[in-house]
């Protein structure tokens, strides 16, 4: 499973801020902690100055160089994994409706699962004092400017891939996609009368088992015998010619009129 993931350096893009909720959710959690708000403005200009390098993410930990006018230096922000108690019963929500897993996939965080989450009191996105950072400028705050501005492109990352969010709270996308893909083992019930076995097969399980063989043939339906109806009664057979003609007649002399 992977358990780290790189992303290469950002150019310069001045002024650019997270544009998904969940994007600015994670900065505000880094910027409502900070005691600085000049600090956090210059980390804003590190973030769109293309100054700092390829940065690395993988369980609890995002990583990355700064290259500053006074030197380089190794910046790292922490965010607490999640227990594997809080994975389950974040997978049991993400389960629990299948538009879920669709949005992820969809590279979408829906609002609607992130409350889900907080009711079964787990933390998906980080609040203030969640993220703590380390670098060995010799600036006096935390987070300091080029944290702040990791932070910020860290966002950048996030409205692209929420996976980014996910791996930084103890899986990868291939281990989440995995886990959700068994569905678990229940354990068999008390047959219920008049039904035959119908439990629901995972999809998975589905295709990758042998194809049923075709059922038997149905037996040829019975043919019937045929029927001898009896003859009508009223006029002879022979006179339904002679009324034919009778009409056939009349219906010329009224065209001809």
């Amino acid at each position: 499973m992977t358990r780290a993931r790189g992303f290469p350096a950002f150019p310069p893009r001045p002024g650019r801020r997270g544009r998904s909720w969940w994007a600015r959710a994670f900065v505000a959690a880094m910027e409502d902690a900070a005691l600085h708000a000049t600090l956090l403005r210059a980390g804003r200009r590190f973030a769109g100055s293309g100054r700092i390098g390829p940065i690395t993410v993988s369980p609890g930990r995002i990583a990355a160089t700064v290259e500053d006018p006074d030197g380089s230096y190794d910046v790292v922000v922490h965010l607490a994994e999640l227990t594997d108690a809080e994975w389950d019963r974040f997978l049991d929500q993400v389960r629990a409706e299948a538009g879920h897993l669709a949005a992820l996939l969809d590279r979408e965080v829906p609002r609607s699962l992130v409350r889900s989450a907080d009711a079964a009191d787990v933390a998906l996105l980080p609040t203030i004092g969640d993220l703590e950072s380390e670098c060995d400028c010799p600036d006096i705050g935390d987070p300091c400017q080029h944290a702040a501005g990791l932070c910020y492109q860290v966002a950048w990352l996030l409205d692209d891939d929420p996976f980014v969010l996910l791996l930084l709270r103890g899986r990868g996308a291939d281990e989440l996609l995995d886990v959700l893909g068994r569905e678990p083992v229940a354990a068999p019930g008390p047959p219920v009368p008049g039904r035959d076995v119908d439990r629901p097969v995972p999809a998975t399980a589905a295709y990758a088992a042998d194809p049923p063989g075709l059922p038997a043939p149905l037996p040829a339906p019975a043919r019937a015998t045929d029927q001898v109806f009896p003859a009508p009664p009223g006029l002879p057979s022979e006179a339904l010619a002679q009324l034919v003609n009778g009409a056939v007649a009349r219906a010329r002399a009224l065209l001809v009129e």
